[in-house]
């Protein structure tokens, strides 16, 4: 997690008294935030990530194995990163260092590597050198952090949510062992959220958290842990103001100041949304697609699933009207994989607008829908001879390959010839329309069925 998102320390863990102190420490006082409060006490206590939690991973050999090992931790906002560097401090019993790279530069860096070398030295005690935001750092502070590593000075456990390939030095990179954190599922800020209602570090069981206001509360999360335990902080705090001993989703609306979106993903609003959103794009109102789209980003529908719904639709409905909507769709749904949420929401209407108001047609479909109801209507007839396979020995005694005439040796690299079965010779699936590109398609295709038909 970065440094203003942290959900992680461990509050009376029993760590040295030589600890240094830095924003995970003294945060075991009841006053202190819930998300504060309820941060994960060793890699059990951790939500997601199963992972780097696995036995026999390196996380695990860091941690209970006691190991000298720095990392480089690489993941979004909200996954862990500070929980991931709090634990490695307090399960191995170093001291904990933080810097920011926002505002630390090369003096800070060499001073708190110095003092980690010099306890190192006095008293044997190692030290957990926590750098949230490396990418930040420029190659001469990041230069700094190499001596620390090194000379295993200090434990570095880096955070960021760049691609450290291309933000973090080689020889860092090459001297630390690369984690990457995946997102936290709506199930893993569920968990999140019920353990903070539970636990005396928490809620400890005197608030009742209703299950559709804890679904706008993973809603609003984002993924983010620590953001959904300062929504619940905020809520339990609106509930007993009330005098009330339920969250419910009124009470949640009224505390994070946003409105919960009525839409079950399991249920029927979640097909009617996504059924309006595709009758849109299809009746080429961009703004009505815009707002579904909108509705179902902002009730946490998955955007992935968004995507594949475009790459559908831009055959389904568009299809060779406009030949660039299938490739937007596509490359839409491989940005989406890639950045993720918020980002990618600008990706998904950058389809939607395109595929909204490109021309339509949805011959594609009609084919290929008439031309499946012939094969299962039992229409499959023998392949024509001369379009066999005749690459095999005895082949052509058999009349396969005889009379077949090569395409590109034809006049426009078109030949005279049958290609379909006798019980379909006729059928005509593809009927292209007179809409955007397709135009062209059909004047191409109706000279070419003519030449190869004989017509």
């Amino acid at each position: 997690m970065d440094s203003d998102l942290q959900l992680f320390d461990t509050p009376g863990s029993g760590a040295p008294s030589g600890r240094t102190g830095g924003s995970l420490s003294d945060s075991a006082h009841a006053a202190a935030p819930l998300a504060v409060r309820m941060r994960p006490r060793g890699l059990d206590e951790l939500v997601g990530q199963s992972q780097l939690r696995a036995p026999g991973s390196p996380l695990r050999q860091l941690v209970d194995g006691d190991k000298s090992l720095s990392l480089l931790l690489w993941g979004p906002p909200g996954t862990g990163k500070t929980t991931i560097a709090s634990i490695v401090s307090q399960q191995t019993g170093r001291r904990f260092v933080e810097i920011s790279a926002v505002s630390a530069g090369v003096k800070e860096v060499r001073a708190a590597i110095d003092q980690a070398r010099r306890e190192l030295v006095a008293t044997g005690e190692e030290t957990v050198l926590f750098v949230d935001e490396v990418h930040r750092f420029s190659k001469a502070q990041q230069d700094a952090l190499l001596p620390g590593v090194e000379n295993r000075w200090v434990t570095l456990v880096a955070a960021t949510t760049e691609n450290p390939s291309f933000s973090v030095i080689s020889p860092l990179l090459s001297r630390s062992l690369l984690l990457r954190l995946q997102p936290l599922t709506d199930d893993d800020i569920a968990e999140v959220l019920d353990r903070a209602v539970a636990d005396e570090r928490g809620l400890g069981g005197e608030l009742t958290l209703e299950d559709e206001a804890r679904a706008h509360l993973v809603r609003l999360a984002g993924g983010d842990a620590r953001r959904s335990l300062t929504y619940l902080e905020a809520a339990a705090g609106a509930a007993t103001s009330q005098g009330s001993d339920v969250i419910d989703v009124a009470t949640a609306e009224t505390a994070a100041d946003q409105a919960a979106v009525r839409y079950d993903r399991d249920g029927d609003q979640h097909y009617d949304v996504v059924s309006a959103f595709i009758k849109s794009i299809r009746g080429s109102d961009a703004d009505a697609a815009l707002h579904y789209l909108a509705r179902m980003l902002e009730a946490g529908e998955d955007p992935r699933f968004i995507a594949r719904r475009l790459m559908i639709s831009a055959s389904e409905d568009i299809g060779l009207a406009d030949p660039t909507a299938l490739q937007t769709a596509a490359a839409a749904a491989q940005v989406v994989q890639m950045i993720g949420l918020p980002e990618g929401r600008l990706t998904l209407a950058h389809a939607t607008i395109a595929l909204a108001v490109a021309p339509k047609s949805n011959a594609v479909t009609t084919a290929i829908g008439e031309a499946t109801s012939d094969v299962r209507a039992g229409k499959i007839g023998a392949v024509p001879p001369h379009l066999r396979d005749a690459h095999y020995s005895g082949a052509r005694d058999l009349g396969h390959g005889v009379g077949y005439i090569y395409s590109h040796d034809a006049p426009f690299g078109v030949a005279e010839q049958q290609y379909a079965p006798d019980v379909v010779l006729d059928a005509r699936y593809y009927r292209p329309t007179e809409l955007g590109a397709e135009a062209a398609v059909k004047q191409r295709w109706e000279r070419v069925r003519r030449i190869i038909r004989g017509k």
